[in-house]
């Protein structure tokens, strides 16, 4: 964080929820925080101060859909590699990620608490981290990576490089989601519906009883949180939010009466179209099996369809990207896809509004404001006009800040 105040001068603030630019802003940042913006702001003797000369200023970005213990393409590699190392590994995906301009991101099965304290704790550079433990899974479903032959029990679920556990029965569930939430759950991930990387679930397979998933969302809710599903059908997604569910990932093949019914009931989608034009171009050759090279295609022609659909319907979308392991290159992609069918002033709002509430930092990350945490990003030019200034793993960026800390900094300061 600054040491000392800072004061931004001369920005072209973009305001998220408004879609546009406010000309001349001051923002006046002290340790972590934003302490006022406006025009006019005097700075305090001492304090640093840079002249933005209508440099574009903006929320920095959130991710809510990450794996970061997901290191390599081979997830048994990851299960059994020494959790020191596995820890290591992420802390390289973090920093990777911050560099991107992601200053928030949602871990959807893996990350633990230990991660959460190195990045706040200063010992790793990276965004801020909010977790769910490991994502449940069934026997058979979606975390469950064994082979039909393979009977050893469980899946390591010990381990920080494996991102899921198998849970069955309703008192399983209700226990494994109070460990997790007594660990430091912001939320609690289920996998509802058959996935790509699985071996022995098809896409259509609904995975948890009615009763298992109401467990779920009972406890999350008794603990003041929600679950997200992994859903890819409109039938698993349609349960899911008739029992409680709040956060959809993926929805590829959803419908519009479900997707109405998910807004009305105050859901959020994460899609997530990048995970699976990576595993289409790059799957087969970095070791995915047959079985799921088969399913890509299914849900990748679904995707785009879906954005329309959700977008319709008014069921607001948080940006995600799940990549894995060496298709973490294709990050930045997830702009280009998104903007083939949303224009950039929703996709920024997915970056930062929408994206923070359901990180639980409404207010706190994803705007601008005083109070706010002291994360931003600025560019030369408007991504209002051009969200390709987005990507470019943050080439574009000539400066990255996350809580009130210089991630990347080519602009020159000055003392008043």
């Amino acid at each position: 964080m600054t040491a000392r105040p800072l004061l931004l001068t001369g920005a072209r603030l973009l305001d998220p929820e408004a879609g546009r630019l406010r000309d001349n802003i001051s923002i006046l940042i002290s340790r972590d925080r934003i302490a006022d913006i406006g025009t006019g702001i005097p700075a305090a003797e001492g304090a640093r101060q840079i002249a933005l000369d209508g440099k574009v200023v903006m929320p920095g970005m959130i991710d809510c859909h990450m794996h970061v213990v997901a290191w390599s393409l081979d997830l048994w590699g990851n299960m059994i590699a020494p959790s020191s190392l596995a820890a290591l590994r992420a802390a390289e995906v973090l920093r990777e990620t911050l560099g991107r301009g992601f200053t928030t991101i949602r871990d959807l099965g893996g990350a633990d608490h230990g991660l959460v304290r190195a990045v706040e704790d200063g010992l790793v550079a990276g965004p801020r981290l909010v977790i769910c433990g490991k994502g449940l899974s069934t026997t058979g479903g979606h975390c469950d990576l064994r082979h039909r032959t393979d009977d050893r029990p469980g899946i390591l679920s010990d381990r920080v490089g494996s991102m899921g556990v198998l849970v069955d029965g309703v008192d399983a569930v209700r226990r494994v989601c109070r460990t997790y939430i007594k660990e430091g759950a912001a939320f609690i991930k289920i996998m509802a519906n058959g996935g790509v990387s699985s071996p022995n679930d098809p896409i259509h397979s609904l995975q948890f009883s009615r009763a298992e998933i109401a467990a779920a969302v009972e406890e999350a809710e008794n603990a003041g949180l929600y679950v997200a599903a992994h859903v890819y059908t409109d039938a698993a997604i349609r349960r899911c939010v008739d029992l409680g569910v709040r956060s959809l990932e993926h929805c590829n093949l959803i419908e519009a009466e479900t997707a109405a019914e998910a807004a009305s009931r105050g859901c959020i989608a994460v899609p997530t179209l990048v995970a699976y034009e990576a595993l289409a171009r790059e799957g087969e050759a970095l070791g995915l099996g047959p079985e799921s090279v088969a399913k890509i295609d299914k849900v990748r022609e679904g995707g785009r369809r879906s954005l329309s659909i959700m977008q319709q319907a008014g069921l607001p979308m948080a940006f995600g990207s799940d990549l894995l392991g060496e298709l973490r290159k294709y990050h930045c992609l997830e702009l280009e896809l998104l903007a083939e069918v949303l224009p950039a002033a929703e996709i920024i709002r997915s970056l930062t509004s929408i994206g923070a509430e359901l990180c639980g930092l409404t207010g706190r990350a994803g705007v601008i404001a005083p109070g706010a945490s002291a994360d931003l990003l600025i560019l030369d030019d408007d991504p209002l006009a051009d969200i390709g200034l987005l990507g470019g793993d943050g080439a574009h960026f000539r400066a990255i800040m996350a809580r009130g800390a210089f991630a990347k900094n080519t602009l020159q300061e000055g003392t008043t």
